[in-house]
């Protein structure tokens, strides 16, 4: 028995938010290009290539989740009735392909720069786009943070760990570039650049998890289906649940189980129970999409499918 979402107006805000926070996102990639091609123009440091190939790489996935966001929040239609919620976590797919790519090219140019060391010209503006590079990829994390409380979409945090993994190549290319101008060792800018391509990698692979979690309909934490349990049967005349199922599509939650009842009574009565026991699930979980089956308690045989008795409880 599916509910009539009451908490429409919450997924709303929600994919709003998301929006928002990704028009954000690109607006500051393409001001960072811009200072960081100028700095390395200026300096011809290894560690701010590497940080300008990331943001370029940034921008690249930020454009993906700008579109994808927007993809996602469309409404069911008549080929994906549940909606379009895993636009999300191929965007994230694609966001960790891109992140990989750019550990590749930012590896490979460290490694070279090590075997041949190149002098740092203009060091003091390499230094000062660094500066003001930390401090609005700063911002913008910080923004990504709050919408991520608020949203839990797995888009944005796909996009924050780019631009973490940003906020830490700048502060690297920042130390890398300082040290090489102020101790005459172009090693240290190269061996900074190194340490960004393995960091990215590191954050590659936590996006890669978040994504496959999402693709392959991971359950909620164990937590959350506790408490799942515990509002459902939250009535005396619940005598229990089976069955209960969770994943996750971009914003939404979807949630199926069946709910023991006592056999007696009447299809009327039985409905007021679902509804009653969906209300106060949806109290904790406004954009959840619900499937409630009531069975009648001891008189169920086996049913539900490919899945309806495959050992979950």
């Amino acid at each position: 028995m599916a509910s009539s979402h009451p908490g429409q107006t919450d997924l709303n805000a929600a994919q709003e938010a998301v929006r928002g926070i990704t028009r954000m996102s690109v607006a500051v990639a393409l001001i960072l290009i811009g200072l960081k091609a100028f700095a390395w123009g200026a300096t011809g440091s290894v560690a701010i290539l590497a940080s300008l190939v990331d943001s370029g790489l940034d921008l690249a996935a930020s454009l993906i989740t700008f579109f994808a966001v927007r993809w996602a929040a469309a409404p069911p239609d008549a080929e994906h009735r549940f909606g379009h919620g895993k636009a999300e976590a191929f965007a994230s797919l694609v966001q960790a392909g891109l992140v990989f790519t750019s550990a590749g090219i930012i590896g490979w140019e460290a490694i070279d720069h090590m075997l041949n060391p190149r002098v740092i010209t203009a060091g003091a503006w390499g230094v000062g786009v660094m500066a003001i590079s930390i401090a609005l990829t700063g911002a913008l994390v910080f923004a990504q943070t709050q919408a991520l409380k608020k949203t839990k979409s797995v888009a944005v945090s796909g996009d924050r760990a780019h631009y973490f993994s940003d906020l830490a190549s700048n502060a690297v290319a920042l130390i890398g570039v300082g040290s090489a101008t102020l101790l005459n060792a172009p090693g240290l800018d190269a061996a900074a650049g190194f340490i960004v391509a393995v960091w990215l990698i590191w954050g590659a692979l936590a996006v890669l998890k978040d994504a496959a979690d999402h693709l392959l309909d991971r359950a909620l934490s164990e937590g959350a289906v506790d408490e799942i349990r515990a509002l459902a049967v939250d009535d005396p005349r619940v005598l229990g649940v089976h069955q209960l199922r969770t994943r996750v599509s971009g914003q939404v939650v979807m949630i199926q189980m069946h709910m023991d009842l006592e056999p007696s009574l009447t299809l009327e009565q039985a409905h007021e129970i679902v509804v009653a026991a969906e209300k106060r699930i949806l109290e904790q979980y406004p954009a959840a999409d619900l499937i409630i089956h009531p069975d009648p308690r001891g008189r169920a045989e086996p049913h539900g499918g490919a899945f309806g008795e495959a050992g979950v409880a």
